[in-house]
């Protein structure tokens, strides 16, 4: 099948955290909402921002203090990241519905390849038309949609609009509506990319597109030729479920809201993501032996390492354990900015040779009635005490609605 006769379309949710917080508070619907690590004090960065705090130009990642000069009447809220990844899982699984390939991007986007669906959803835009309504019905989180014949345009397509919006890009739009813009809009470059564009003249896409690929390559490698090749709207990624081996998985990740440096900090945010997991297999009747990290910083660099473990799991604390494994071997000290956590050759949960795994009898009815008690009372009502470390975006002050330590 030829790239032009795909359909893929890329769901961007619209200032996520900000928009799960006014879903969840009343209160801060329609006013302007700025999510960031410590509001009583009012320091660190916006990690986001509703678009009545946007309107008055708060951006995500500016100083706090930078932002409430801007937007003085600014409602400031702490972030609840372990909110955040279960809606986006949720989320994942309502695009589900619309097709089994759907790859998340980061924590509030979402790849879906619709190709071959027509005759159950209509063209691209009819069903993007039903996913917006979907998402925003069932989840109160509006997102902008885009449409494209890879996912470099449906990701492009996705930008014209917010929030709510919905474009489609075809191969015909690429000389009369992504030639025009900056090189800066053009999704693969990031600010570093950007400079060097500029040194060498290239200010927009067009002139990048009218660049001479050997140069780039000589200047930048494979990199170059790959954004030549974004540059003409060619992209032939396919759209990857993240299914190993063609085996099934559990899994998630997601972009974090700065760099993370420390080992202290990308440990909390392991643990968040082993436990998600983890929850996720005992829904639905399954453990795993495989455990995978996937690391990957802002240098377009990227690891993901798998291990198999002894025996198959779903206990968020072998999960971990063995994901801190990977990390220790792997990473390279370098700033991370998007982690995930995939369990596979998965099997029906059977609750046999858990003392080979040292999984006692004990810890997983430990499990069982904490998985009761989410289910009864919600997910908040049983948080790990670690996420109360100032030092992790998971702190989302749970101490204070109620929620009890494990």
């Amino acid at each position: 099948m030829t790239e032009g006769n795909r359909i893929v379309l890329l769901a961007d949710m619209n200032a996520f955290y900000a928009s799960i917080e006014q879903g969840a508070n009343p209160s801060l619907r329609g006013k302007p909402v700025i999510v960031c690590g410590d509001p009583a004090r009012r320091h660190g960065i916006v990690l986001a921002a509703s678009y009545e705090a946007k309107a008055y130009g708060v951006q995500t990642g500016m100083a706090v203090s930078q932002a409430t000069e801007l937007c003085p009447a600014a409602q400031l809220v702490p972030p609840r990241m372990r909110a955040y990844v279960q809606m986006s899982v949720r989320i994942v699984d309502l695009l589900k519905e619309f097709s089994p390939l759907v790859e998340p991007f980061s924590i509030d986007e979402a790849f879906v390849e619709l190709t071959g669906c027509e005759a159950l959803f209509g063209d691209g835009k009819t069903a993007a038309v039903q996913i917006q309504e979907r998402i925003l019905s069932e989840t109160g989180i509006p997102c902008s949609i885009g449409v494209g014949p890879n996912k470099l345009m449906a990701k492009m397509a996705a930008g014209f609009d917010k929030p709510r919006g919905l474009t489609v890009l075809t191969p015909g739009d690429v000389a009369n509506r992504l030639w025009p813009l900056p090189v800066k809009e053009l999704f693969g470059v990031g600010n570093r990319m950007t400079s060097h564009f500029h040194r060498m003249g290239i200010r927009t896409i067009r002139n990048l597109a009218h660049t001479d690929p050997g140069l780039l390559a000589h200047r930048f490698g494979v990199i170059g030729r790959v954004l030549h090749q974004s540059a003409h709207g060619i992209d032939n990624s396919p759209v990857d479920p993240c299914s190993l081996d063609g085996s099934q998985s559990i899994g998630h990740q997601f972009t974090l809201p700065r760099d993370y440096h420390l080992e202290t900090e990308l440990s909390l945010v392991l643990r968040e993501l082993a436990e998600e997991v983890g929850i996720r297999a005992r829904k639905i009747g399954c453990v795993g032996r495989t455990v995978s990290l996937t690391l990957k910083g802002t240098d377009f660099r990227s690891i993901h390492r798998s291990l198999t473990m002894p025996a198959p799991s779903n206990i968020g604390r072998r999960l971990f354990q063995t994901a801190t494994e990977l990390f220790h071997r792997h990473w390279n000290q370098h700033p991370v900015r998007l982690v995930g956590i995939t369990l596979s050759n998965l099997s029906p949960d059977q609750g046999t040779q858990l003392n080979l795994f040292e999984e006692t009898d004990k810890e997983r009815r430990l499990t069982e009635t904490l998985d009761t008690i989410r289910e009864k009372f919600g997910s908040g009502s049983i948080f790990l005490a670690q996420s109360l470390s100032e030092a992790s975006v998971f702190n989302d002050r749970r101490g204070k609605i109620g929620g009890h330590r494990i």
